[in-house]
């Protein structure tokens, strides 16, 4: 395979071979954090053990090819490997040949936000350029808003499973647990039922809902923005 190819393969999702990868890309980075969640269950049969160590080994294989690949077309190598991505990209494999305290596994979860290089594809379609601005300009936004408030909530999640399993065994049992308190604290509902009690624990859920009080007001801004862009769009043509 030549370089121009494989270049095209990991970094033009516009390209045939490039969409298709981005998307299988994508596909095997929900299997590795589904299954790295799952393996936080308590009471796990030896046999769904090995299922979900396989699940990783594989994952991890394909994670590390893929890697290598961005480096090898990269034409400035070290600003890739020090790029926001690339240092995402190295995390993401990082933990399987390290053994430290920290898993840093969840950080796959970061990895979602290449999928938004696919929608460049989507400004050369003229059907959906013309098919209601406002929402059109606002709906890849608000999309992208989604899946961060997503990726946030499962971060949110996987730390305070950190900071207060030990402690709170039962209200914290797994990651999947975590999630209610993790979904109710981004969102400042704040019900009560589940709270931590360590000090790590509340100074995390502090952080957590500072950024869920930026988050809340995030989707007004948008739509505002994009309807303000939109009138001014449409005055220029009537001028024109």
């Amino acid at each position: 395979m030549s370089k121009t190819f494989l270049d095209n393969l990991v970094n033009n999702p516009a390209s045939k071979y490039g969409k298709v990868f981005a998307i299988s890309i994508q596909v095997l980075i929900i299997i590795a954090i589904i299954s790295f969640s799952f393996e936080t269950e308590p009471d796990l049969k030896p046999q769904t053990k090995n299922l979900l160590h396989t699940i990783e080994v594989i994952c991890v294989v394909i994670f590390s090819v893929e890697y290598l690949l961005r480096i090898y077309v990269a034409k400035n190598k070290l600003k890739f490997i020090t790029s926001f991505f690339g240092i995402i990209d190295l995390l993401a494999i990082l933990p399987f040949y390290l053994t430290t305290g920290i898993d840093l596994r969840a950080l796959r979860a970061l990895r979602f936000l290449r999928l938004f290089s696919i929608f460049k594809v989507i400004r050369y379609n003229r059907a959906i350029l013309q098919f209601s601005r406002a929402i059109v300009y606002a709906k890849e936004q608000i999309l992208l808003f989604l899946f961060i408030t997503l990726i946030l909530i499962y971060l949110a999640a996987v730390g305070i499973y950190y900071f207060e399993h030990a402690a709170q065994p039962e209200a914290f049992a797994s990651i999947f647990d975590s999630l209610w308190w993790a979904i109710i604290t981004l969102t400042t509902v704040g019900y009560g039922d589940v709270y931590p009690i360590t000090v790590g624990g509340r100074v995390f859920t502090f952080i957590i809902l500072m950024i869920g009080l930026g988050i809340v007001a995030i989707p007004t801004g948008i739509i505002s923005s994009a309807l303000t862009q939109s009138a001014e769009k449409k005055d220029d043509e009537d001028i024109k």
